[in-house]
């Protein structure tokens, strides 16, 4: 009577647990040096959740500004900032330095 009570259990436990593993967001670095982000151009998967990680490099912030993705976050001078986008539609999107806007150009194309 017991086991198949555990054998419910333990199966909701892994059924949860790949649920959380499925839904958790694909993590992807952006660097900022030199008042440039690198990649330039960020190839994620189209319907996922992205973690965008942008590493500012340069002693002095920037601003992480997309009106595409309707999304801007300020990076301190040597600090690391997350930006969540998506799920996205296939396409491109648009992103930029705000505080410098000449140099700071990049792209996410969702594929």
């Amino acid at each position: 009577m017991k086991r198949p009570l555990i054998y419910t259990l333990a199966f909701l436990v892994f059924l949860s647990l790949n649920l959380q593993t499925s839904n958790a967001a694909e993590v992807i670095e952006l660097k900022i040096k030199d008042h440039k982000f690198d990649p330039e151009i960020v190839k994620v998967p189209a319907g996922k959740k992205i973690k965008l990680k942008v590493i500012n490099l340069d002693p002095t912030p920037e601003e992480f500004e997309s009106y595409d993705l309707n999304r801007e976050k300020i990076i301190g001078g040597n600090k690391t900032g997350i930006v969540f986008i998506g799920p996205l539609k296939p396409g491109k999107y648009g992103f930029f330095g705000e505080f410098n806007p000449e140099t700071a150009q990049g792209v996410v194309i969702a594929e």
